[in-house]
């Protein structure tokens, strides 16, 4: 069977690491929905921001799930985005769980720019 062949067949068939992947970034978007409409990030143009972002990344988690590519954009953003808040977070207040939630963010940024997980994509 031809490589061009293998890669047909394999497209369009999740790995396991992108489910998971979904259901951590799903926790931390209803976690950050929460905080906010509690107050956590204040009030005004804060909350609203936070909320539009944790809608985006929503939607790319679902785009994510039927393997889009924009999806898969959206996410892998959404991963270096977190990890490098989460390393800023913890170089000012010196909490290790900024810094493993950071290292878990940018170990799934690095599974998902992975030539294996690109090739998967439709």
């Amino acid at each position: 069977m031809s490589d061009e062949r293998v890669v047909a067949t394999k497209k369009g068939q999740m790995l396991p690491g992108i489910a998971g992947i979904c259901m951590f970034m799903i926790f931390m978007t209803m976690l950050n929905v929460y905080a906010t409409l509690h107050g956590a990030f204040g009030e005004g143009r804060a909350k609203y921001g936070v909320l539009a972002l944790c809608t985006l990344l929503a939607v790319g988690i679902f785009g994510l799930l039927r393997l889009k590519k924009w999806g898969w954009a959206l996410v892998t953003a959404a991963c270096l985005l977190l990890s490098i808040g989460d390393f800023l977070w913890f170089e000012k207040t010196h909490v290790g769980f900024f810094m493993v939630r950071g290292l878990f963010a940018l170990l799934f940024f690095l599974y998902l720019v992975r030539t294996e997980v690109r090739d998967r994509l439709v």
